[in-house]
This record gives C-alpha cells, structure tokens and sequence, in this order.
C-alpha cells in the first residue's frame, strides 16, 4: 500500500518544491536587480544623508558606517539579508523605515486597483464573448476599437480629462486625494483599505466620500485592464467557437446563448486566470501615472517622490514590493491554472 502511494505523493511534492525553488530563483533575481540598480544610479547615497555641505571626514564616516566600502558581494550578502529580515532602510524623506512607510501606503494602490480589476473583469469579459460571438459585426468593431484606445490613450491624459469634466464640470466624483479633508483621520485604521475601514466602522458618509474618490481613478485603471481582457477573451472565445463540439450543439439545435455561455466560455475560464492575474499584477506596478494624477497616496505616489528627493532606500524598497507582488501574482495564477486544468499537470 506504501508502495504504491509513494510515486504518487512523490510527484506533487517535486512539483511544489519546484515551484518553491523558481520563486525563490526569482526573487533572488529581483533582489540582484534592484542591488544593481542602487549602485549604478548617479546618485550618491552618502550625499543624500549628509548633504552637499558636509566635511570629508563626514562624508568618509558615514560611507564606512553604510558598508560601502565593502566589496560589491559583500554589501549584496549583506543586502539580503536585511529584506529577509524585513529590513529596507531608513527613508531620507520621511525619516521612518521604509517598510512601515510602504505598510502604509500600499493599501491605497491596493484598493484601488482591486476595484479597477473588478471593473475590467466585469466590462472586459462580456465585451470579449460579445465580440466573438458578433465577429465581423459592427459590435465587434467598436469593441476593437475600445480595446485600441485602451492601449493608446495615455493615462495621464485619461486622468486629467476625467478630473476636468466629472469633478470640475459635472461634479459627479470627488477630486483628489482618497477622502474629503474635513473627514481625513476619522476613520480607524483596521485594514487600510478606506472603503473596508469606513464600513466596519459604521462611518458611512467616510465611506461615501471615499467612494466618491475612489470611482473616476479606479475606472480609468479598469478601462486599461478591460483592453487587454476583452482582447484575450475574445481571442480564446474564437478558439473554442471554430471547434467540432460547439458546430455540434447548434446542429442539435442548442440555443445559442447556452452554446455561447456554456459550450465555448467554460472551457476557456481557467485561461482567463492567468490573464486576469497578469492584468491585476499590472495595475499594482502601472498605477505611478494615476497615483500622480489624482495624488493618490499610493506606492506610485510614494515612489515618484522618493525618485525626485533621490531616496534610493525608499526607491529600491518600493521597486522590490512591486516587483514580489508581480511575482506572487503571476505564480499563484499559474499555480491555479495547474491545479483546476489537468492538462496543465501532464
């Protein structure tokens, strides 16, 4: 009996100590990134802590109390370490660790690409089936062509044309920022997630001013990601409808909207994981333009202004959060996709 169970527990144990090895692979690759990009950089991390101003005996102590003296592997061991630890650094800007400044503003960029992506999946998924069922159609034409603009339109001037005419003009959303002044600092911290905070508080006009902020960007960042979406769906929908099985059902007489939804949609779901994954994961990464736009109090928000005071401990911090979230979302899809497709596991 153990015999036989052996090479049968033996494979998924390989498969996920694989898959564990190939994270890791990965994340020492992005700490190898990020440790390049702090050295190659022509800013000078010693001057950013003891100003242009300062002594050479200064500016000497500080580098050998940094370790750059160091040889290179050496600060790089070092360097690993310290995220191991949780330990980014100390932000110049701020004062504080850089991982207790990116705890509190990923949140932000968290909230709100979760909505976008809701958004994107809601609109993106039926505009794809709607395309391929219509293909050729003029229905698939203008989806085509909203697709395009998706990938067109840049999103700064997205931002400024929605603030300009839904907040200026029609005053339909709040304007920048995450929440009306008047009520900022009212709602208890729980989550971070502002809309989840106002909620379990029972602060709902909180809860509508920050809806109201958190709309017109979030839209705007599901607007992107349904680009991408609808062009995939509808991509793997024109698959399925040009197979035997589905030329079957409607010879049967099946009516078409079950051989739509039924026959040719739920084969291509578990596609549709990877896909959505990826689209989150470049909401996460790609929201620098719409945190600047809207001054959303994101890890875009954060990085833009760490880049311009040349905070390199701040800067590699939040490249090395983006870059693991990227990681974790783009390998837990395609765990997922194992694990519901058996073809996959073959």
């Amino acid at each position: 009996m153990s015999q036989a169970l052996t090479p049968r527990l033996a494979r998924p144990l390989l498969a996920l100590g694989g898959f564990g090895l190939t994270i890791a692979a990965t994340f020492l690759g992005l700490l190898a990134i990020t440790f390049v990009i702090g050295r190659v950089v022509p800013i000078d991390p010693v001057l950013a802590v003891v100003g242009d101003r300062a002594s050479k005996e200064t500016y000497d102590a500080v580098r050998t109390a940094m370790g750059l003296d160091d040889p290179l592997i050496v600060q790089f061991g070092r360097y690993v370490w310290a995220v191991l630890q949780g330990d980014l650094g100390q932000s110049v800007g701020t004062g504080r660790a850089v991982a207790t400044d990116l705890a509190r503003v990923f949140p932000a960029t968290l909230e709100m690409a979760t909505l976008g992506i809701l958004i994107g999946v809601a609109v993106g998924v039926p505009m794809g089936v709607l395309a391929a069922a219509r293909q050729g159609s003029w229905v698939d034409q203008v989806i085509r062509v909203v697709g395009l603009a998706g990938y067109a339109i840049p999103a700064f001037w997205l931002g400024l044309v929605g603030l300009v005419l839904f907040y200026a003009k029609l005053r339909w959303v709040g304007g920048p920022g995450r929440i009306d002044l008047f009520l900022d600092g009212m709602v208890p911290v729980r989550t971070g997630l502002l809309l989840v905070d106002s909620a379990l508080a029972g602060n709902w006009n909180a809860w509508r001013s920050a809806f109201s902020h958190i709309v017109l960007p979030a839209t705007i960042l599901g607007f992107f990601s349904l680009a991408y979406i609808a062009r995939m769906t509808r991509s793997f929908m024109l698959e399925q409808l040009g197979q035997e099985f589905v030329t079957t059902a409607r010879v049967k007489g099946v009516p078409e909207r079950v051989v739509i939804w039924r026959h040719a949609f739920r084969p291509i779901r578990v596609q549709l994981l990877t896909v959505v994954g990826l689209s989150y994961a470049g909401l996460l990464e790609g929201s620098v333009m719409i945190e600047t736009v809207f001054s959303w109090p994101g890890i875009g928000n954060y990085l833009t202004t760490a880049l311009l005071n040349a905070d390199m401990n701040a800067v590699l911090g939040a490249t090395l959060v983006i870059g693991a979230v990227f990681i974790g979302i783009n390998k837990g899809s395609d765990l997922l996709y194992r694990l519901l497709d058996p073809r996959a596991r073959a």
